[in-house]
């Protein structure tokens, strides 16, 4: 019998959920909980300890019945360390229980405690919250701690890390003495042990060899990149492994804010989780997960611990872990439950030695290489369009008259490169990015690099029109950012546009090949009507610049950060003292 001494209910419940056999921590937790005895267990995240304390607390809810008694005082604590932990614990209790007629209930900050309250005064089973809010439950005789058959604490080591030792005492001093006590930990430092030796009774410790486990399903990959081009290596990664779920983790809230917006600009759907969200807001981002209204969620690390999305299959860290178990803890967001997973390191080469340290300490050995090329995600998008289910569905009559009209007017040829590029204007356009790996620093995009100076291939696309765009340096305009803008909504390839030049106000570009007229509407027709561009034609062209000058050679596509600045003095700068000339 894969899954030993459980009622038939939680049998039922694993059988339903398509569990064939237990992890090594769920084998090693049945085991010793058989015995009835406190457990001190040290496990890895993503190693299915959820449900090994689940049904090591089964025997002791359930004994020989089939369901639960009615509904009352709880039966089971569980105290998590934060509100997603706390969340994810009470959706995996819910189902293990359902058979068993099984009530579980969450008490976590952000949430309205009136609506708690009521709940626990209509009776439970289980309980699961964090230790603030339980804490306070308690205090306002909201939650009645007699019948406690068990306590569990997860992530005991995040809860002394976070603060919560005075709370935890409290809660724990509240319950009765003949209780089951499971504690669960990462690391068993001395503070933990200490809090077992108090708290538990002849405890039983499980240390879990896991580490081959957790790190089985989840290929670790380190990729060299140049700090400014971070985004763009990022929204590559995306593209070449187009997962159904990704998560990019930042180590700050502004990191997190500004990633998500500009990949939300280039056309994924994305939402944000980071500490200054209510949690209404973070539930909303979840569910949109989940149901797969979005596919990149950007985080910081309050998404490391007790997220479980199922079809998560790609974690990117674009800043670097501060350490190695913080590393771990983004990882395990994927290949959870047998599932297979990649998480991707970016790896600036003046960091490289400290990423080398922390995947050493975490016993990794990554896939190290550089981003993903333009011309590489390109070849990908032409297998995946093969392999598109549209592909394989047989056509409806309505289609099929349609596809006769459309070839009445078009040769398979034209209509092939229509439906080629009505695939791609479905997908963000991937960038070219350097790998600095390769000491030529040529950018990566699989042909010489494109020089905008090549007078040949400039007569060969034909005459240029000069733009306005109404953005500037006050909007922080940017070249890398603009550049992505004018390609997507003016529907043209990057080789087309030709200078630019940054001005405090606006900002004017060219626009080459003939491809003037095909910019101007497609700009006009997507995206913000309050981005603007107008032709100026070669007449309303900026002056040239000598192109001797080191200002004017600074980048390699010569986009020139003008000033408009008035003639007359310098304008007075605060420090200076200004002094009037003197009189002959």
């Amino acid at each position: 019998m894969p899954f030993p001494h459980l009622p038939a209910a939680i049998a039922r419940a694993l059988d339903e959920r398509g569990y064939a056999e237990p992890t090594p921590v769920q084998s090693a937790v049945l085991e010793a909980a058989s015995e009835g005895r406190d457990l001190l267990v040290s496990a890895q995240t993503g190693s299915g300890k959820t449900v090994a304390y689940g049904l090591a607390m089964a025997g002791t809810l359930l004994g020989e019945a089939e369901t639960l008694p009615p509904a009352g005082a709880p039966l089971a604590l569980v105290i998590a360390p934060t509100r997603e932990l706390a969340l994810q614990v009470q959706r995996e209790l819910s189902w293990l229980y359902a058979p068993a007629g099984g009530r579980v209930v969450s008490c976590v900050g952000g949430m309205d405690p009136r609506r708690e309250a009521r709940m626990l005064a209509d009776g439970v089973h289980i309980v699961v919250g964090t230790p603030g809010r339980l804490r306070d439950h308690l205090e306002r005789r909201n939650l009645h701690p007699e019948a406690l058959r068990t306590v569990v604490l997860d992530e005991a080591d995040e809860m002394l890390d976070l603060g919560f030792r005075e709370d935890i005492e409290f809660i724990l001093s509240g319950t009765p003495a003949e209780r089951a006590t499971f504690l669960f930990s990462a690391t068993l430092p001395r503070d933990i042990e200490a809090l077992a030796e108090r708290y538990q009774r002849d405890a039983l410790r499980l240390a879990i060899k896991s580490e081959v486990r957790g790190h089985a399903d989840i290929s670790y990959r380190a990729i060299r990149v140049v700090p400014r081009e971070i985004e763009h290596v990022v929204l590559n990664v995306l593209r070449e492994a187009d997962a159904p779920t990704a998560i990019v983790f930042c180590n700050t809230r502004n990191a997190v804010r500004h990633l998500q917006a500009s990949l939300t600009e280039r056309g994924f759907s994305v939402v944000a989780l980071s500490g200054e969200l209510g949690q209404g807001e973070r539930n909303a981002a979840l569910q949109a997960l989940r149901d797969g209204r979005a596919r990149v969620c950007v985080a910081t690390d309050v998404a490391a611990r007790g997220i479980d999305l199922p079809t998560l299959s790609l974690v990117i860290h674009a800043d670097l872990p501060h350490d190695a178990e913080v590393m771990q803890h983004r990882s395990g967001r994927t290949g959870r439950a047998g599932r297979k997973g990649v998480s991707v390191l970016l790896v600036p080469n003046a960091r490289r030695r400290r990423a080398e340290q922390m995947l050493a300490i975490a016993k990794v050995t990554p896939e190290w290489m550089g981003p993903p090329s333009a011309d590489e995600i390109r070849r990908l998008d032409g297998e995946r369009m093969l392999a598109d289910p549209l592909f394989s569905e047989p056509p409806a009559e309505e289609d099929v008259a349609l596809a006769e009209t459309l070839l009445a007017e078009r040769s398979p040829a034209e209509l092939a490169a229509l439906l080629a590029r009505v695939y791609r204007t479905r997908l963000p356009a991937p960038e070219d990015v350097t790998d600095p790996g390769d000491r030529g620093g040529r950018a990566v995009t699989g042909r010489a690099p494109y020089d905008p100076m090549d007078a040949e291939r400039i007569a060969a696309m034909g005459p240029a029109v000069w733009f306005r765009l109404n953005l500037g340096r006050r909007d922080n305009a940017d070249p890398r950012r603009l550049l992505p803008l004018l390609t997507r909504r003016g529907k043209v390839d990057r080789e087309v546009i030709g200078a630019i030049r940054i001005f405090e106000r606006e900002t004017k570009f060219e626009i080459r090949g003939g491809a003037a007229r095909q910019f101007a509407e497609a700009f006009a027709r997507n995206g913000s009507p309050e981005i603007q561009v107008e032709a100026l034609g070669n007449e309303g062209a900026p002056p040239p610049r000598d192109f001797k000058s080191p200002r004017a050679t600074k980048h390699s596509r010569h986009v020139e950060r003008g000033a408009e600045r008035a003639p007359g003095p310098k304008p007075y700068r605060k420090g200076k003292v200004a002094r009037a000339p003197q009189q002959g």
